[in-house]
């Protein structure tokens, strides 16, 4: 070997060793000396590294056994970090790394009572002088193949909030592949962590350092809740009992140009969960909440909540005595004066809002229970089971979302609504619906105004709300209510007041400050109770609380009165009762089968309502009440007659004890009142007939009128037994003066006579229809049918001969030539057409309707069969000189012919007169409830129609 290439060897042998000794041996050493040097010199706790590895080949360099903290208590630590650099890094431009592993890490981050953190504290930094700030720079070129975190366990500890806040994580695993700070390089990450507090989290995606973005997803799963919440409990004082969330996400990250960051695939998952106030009352508690398919653009401020489902919620809420929410209170925030006199108010943000977008949420099982203490006896409402669904609901709330609700109120009530609501402007479409709300929730806010007890009482609505605007508030309600099962409680007397079976309110339509319009109002078994105490005064003023005067007490408003309209009110089978202890003996007395109705009442409007109302008097006297008022100014306009019929007068011996200084010993009373109001000024009749009065003993009474009473009585009475009295009033209700016409004689046979010579005038009088002719009928000529003057004395004339059961109707039809005739003639004509023509269709084969009534025949086709006809009827042939004429003169003829040879006809003319007659009876029986055997029907007749060409059918009354 020559010596050259040996000493070359040798040179590469000793430079090999020297390497490898300064590579394994030496520079290991010198950095693990300098390093534990540094860490003694900087370190604030015992801190040492145990050993340094280094392949000067491989460029391997290895780690081992850092440690930082006291021992067994490591702050930071780790087992091994082995990091292999390349060698391209030389010409590559770029520090390349092709594995980086960390083992077994620990790091603990603790922070102090004081808000210290461990980390920092650590070491002893020397200060640094301040450089001038230069232009930012390209990141350093480092480019590392992959990285490993292996094992790593991370302990965080926080003794800030009031309660600590701890957690660890002891297995927990990194590896990053291809991480560069070169420009469009992308790093593949992966993290996986778990400890023994639950809530593993998993972490895939892409990492990129120029710029800085990163894409993937997160997942954490049983996540407990109590890890965290003492920071939550120190802001508000809310107590977890329990809480436990999972969620998921895709997210992209991008800082090249501000912060831009979006959420998609949201999907979070809490349950159960439940939450107490610090006295361990119940707040909160759900079964279950998923959020799902959700997104989020930090840049648009905007988050896409695609659905939600939650189950089973039930929740506490109270209003206390001084009118706060307890929830109100509790997120109160205590108010420090000094503070709040020094800072300095903060202008409101006017940057652009965050948009929700809310697309399908349904929550169901919820419950909340409500609590009111400021009436002084506490209200308790139960709501639920609440079904509640949404969709579409925006939070910047310009465009409308729909609504689904679906509610139990109280033990039995039940609540609905469905529709769209927008929030911004307010509006809102619902159709609404309540099924059986116990009013009996009413109860604490009508004690301190009247002493009344609500029994019970059972609300129920089914109603369209349409909201336009709040500001002006235009709303409209439209739809009906009712109340079941009203019953009230003079709380003083504990007595019955008002009760019902049923209130019905139909056809409502409200519109705020305008009208309220209702079709019609129905009661069922109403009930009231009136009493005049001993004082005079009665039990309905006694039941109002007397308020203070409130000071200041604006105005009332001056603006339009609200136009009102029910268009009736219906009354179904109620009763009274009516008491008046100011009398000696006091004097009581029941009025119950009330039935009848009120007519239309309307305050834009003078029309006076109807009223009709029928009942009876301690059981078995009948009484009524019809007319006509105007409810929202009686003065205006009156017309009520009441009737009271059979009383037994020993009912009302308190006031002929008091009033006539006798008792009524027996006897019974028939009142007719009539009350007529015309602008303030009364005209009444008043009407009574006693029948077998009997007074009894005398009554010392300081009231009592210094009459002859017995004498009187037996003046007035006639000869059957009856006290027949008028005693017109008149005078001005503003300032009354009253003038009573002397007491005058009726008799019987006055009565008689009056209705002998005039038997329908008089049975017409019976119902208010004495201006009303019912001795005839009349009917167009040719008709058989009644018009709407003839069905209205019809009616009357039923009405008049239900009140009179013994008298019988005859009913003689009546047809008149000159009217009836012509009419006749044609109407038989145009029935030869329609039923020769059909008989000719039929032999055709053609198809035809059911009846030749169904049959239109044209003109042209008349003319061909009108010579049949003319045959058929006259029984001849037309004149041979009708031949000569033309064609239409000669159709005239044998027309003009035909319709005078029916127009003749009686016995048409009697069909006509007969069928008017059972026209008459039919709506007699039919519509006007009339027995069948009442009505006659006698022979017709034949007359003369009247002027107006109308032609009357005559009437008679006889008795049964």
């Amino acid at each position: 070997m020559p010596k050259g290439l040996k000493r070359a060897l040798s040179a590469l042998l000793i430079t090999v060793f020297l390497y490898s000794l300064i590579g394994f041996l030496i520079l290991p050493g010198i950095a693990l000396r300098i390093a534990n040097q540094q860490l003694a010199q900087y370190a604030t706790v015992p801190a040492s590294l145990q050993r340094v590895q280094l392949n000067p080949f491989t460029l391997e360099l290895s780690l081992w056994g850092l440690r930082v903290g006291e021992s067994g208590q490591e702050q930071l630590s780790f087992q091994r970090l082995y990091a292999n650099l390349q060698g391209d890094s030389l010409w590559n431009g770029a520090l390349h790394l092709s594995d980086v592993e960390l083992d077994g890490a620990r790091t603990e981050i603790l922070f102090a009572k004081d808000g210290t953190l461990n980390l920092t504290q650590l070491f002893r930094l020397p200060e640094s002088q301040a450089e001038p700030k230069t232009e930012s720079s390209e990141p350093f070129p480092l480019r590392i193949d992959s990285i490993r975190l292996r094992e790593k366990s991370l302990r965080f500890q926080d003794l800030r909030p009031s309660e600590a806040v701890e957690f660890a994580y002891d297995a927990l695993d990194l590896e990053l592949n291809n991480l560069s700070t070169l420009a469009g390089d992308n790093a593949e990450m992966t993290m996986t962590a778990s400890g023994p507090h639950g809530a593993q989290i998993d972490w895939r995606g892409k990492v990129s350092l120029t710029p800085i973005t990163s894409s993937g997803s997160l997942s954490v799963s049983d996540g407990r809740l109590s890890t965290f919440w003492p920071y939550v409990r120190d802001a508000l004082p809310l107590v977890l009992k329990e809480g436990q969330v999972d969620l998921s996400s895709d997210y992209r990250l991008d800082l090249s140009s501000g912060t831009e960051l979006q959420l998609s695939k949201i999907k979070v998952q809490l349950a159960p969960f439940a939450i107490d106030d610090p006295q361990g009352k119940p707040l909160v508690r759900l079964q279950r909440l998923e959020i799902d398919n959700t997104s989020l653009d930090l840049a648009k401020q905007q988050v896409v909540v695609g659905q939600v489902r939650s189950q089973g919620l039930e929740a506490w809420a109270a209003r206390e005595a001084d009118g706060q929410l307890d929830w109100q209170k509790l997120f109160a925030k205590p108010v420090d004066a000094k503070s709040e006199a020094t800072e300095p108010v903060q202008k409101a943000d006017e940057s652009k809002p965050w948009q929700v977008l809310l697309q399908d949420v349904q929550l169901r099982d919820y419950k909340a229970h409500l609590a009111d203490r400021v009436p002084q006896q506490e209200v308790a409402v139960e709501v639920g089971p609440l079904n509640l669904d949404l969709k579409n609901f925006d939070s910047l709330g310009d465009k409308p979302f729909d609504l689904r609700l679906d509610s139990g109120l109280g033990k039995q009530g039940k609540l609905q609504a469905a529709g769209n609501v927008q929030l911004s402007p307010t509006s809102a479409q619902l159709k609404v619906s309540t099924q059986d709300i116990d009013l009996r929730l009413a109860q604490a806010y009508l004690s301190p105004f009247i002493h009344l007890e609500l029994r019970s009482g059972l609300l129920g609505s089914d109603l369209d709300v349409q909201l336009k605007s709040t500001e002006p508030l235009a709303l409209s309600i439209t739809g009906s209510a009712k109340v079941d099962q009203l019953h009230t409680l003079d709380t003083l007397r504990e007595r019955d007041f008002v009760r019902w079976k049923q209130v019905r309110v139909g056809g409502l339509d409200y519109r705020h400050g305008e009208s309220l319009v209702i079709e019609r109002v129905e009661l069922d078994q109403p009930y009231a109770r009136f009493v005049i105490n001993e004082n005079l005064t009665t039990n309905v003023s006694e039941l109002i609380v007397p308020q203070p005067d409130a000071p200041n007490e604006s105005k009332a408003d001056t603006g339009k009165p609200l136009a009102i309209r029910i268009g009736g009110v219906a009354i179904n089978d109620g009763s009274a009762n009516f008491a008046d202890f100011s009398l000696t003996p006091s004097f009581a007395t029941a009025v119950q089968q009330m039935n009848g109705r009120i007519g239309v009442l309307d305050n834009q409007k003078p029309q006076a309502a109807s009223v009709d109302i029928q009942g009876k008097v301690d059981r078995y006297a009948p009484m009524s009440i019809k007319g006509k008022l105007t409810p929202f100014d009686p003065l205006n306009s009156l017309d009520i007659a009441t009737s009271f019929k059979n009383v037994e007068l020993t009912t009302i011996t308190p006031y002929s004890g008091k009033f006539a200084g006798y008792r009524i010993r027996k006897g019974r009373l028939n009142l007719d009142l009539h009350y007529r109001i015309e602008k303030g000024q009364l005209n009444a009749e008043n009407k009574v007939l006693v029948e077998n009065l009997q007074l009894g003993e005398r009554v010392d009474s300081p009231d009592a009128v210094d009459l002859p009473i017995r004498l009187a009585v037996a003046l007035l009475k006639d000869t059957q037994g009856r006290i027949s009295i008028e005693l017109p009033v008149q005078g001005d209700l503003n300032n009354p003066q009253f003038s009573v016409m002397p007491i005058v004689w009726q008799t019987l046979r006055n009565l008689v006579l009056r209705a002998a010579q005039a038997p329908f005038k008089f049975i017409a009088g019976l119902v208010g229809g004495s201006n009303v002719d019912l001795s005839t009928v009349p009917f167009s000529a040719g008709s058989a049918e009644l018009e709407g003057d003839a069905r209205q004395a019809l009616d009357t004339l039923a009405k008049a001969l239900e009140e009179r059961p013994n008298l019988r109707l005859e009913v003689e039809g009546q047809a008149a030539q000159s009217a009836d005739g012509p009419l006749l003639a044609e109407q038989r004509l145009q029935r030869e057409f329609r039923e020769t023509w059909y008989k000719v269709l039929q032999r055709r084969g053609d198809k035809v309707p059911a009846s030749p009534d169904e049959l239109t025949v044209a003109e042209d086709e008349q003319a061909a069969l009108l010579e049949g006809i003319y045959r058929a009827r006259l029984k001849q042939q037309p004149p041979a000189e009708w031949s000569e004429l033309d064609s239409e003169q000669r159709q005239q003829n044998m027309r003009k012919a035909v319709l005078d040879s029916w127009a003749k006809s009686k016995l048409l003319l009697r069909q006509l007169a007969q069928q008017r007659a059972a026209t008459i009876k039919d709506y007699l029986v039919e519509q006007g409830g009339l027995y069948d055997e009442r009505v006659y029907l006698i022979d017709a007749n034949l007359g003369d129609p009247e002027a107006d060409g109308r032609v009357l059918t005559t009437l008679h009354l006889d008795s049964q």
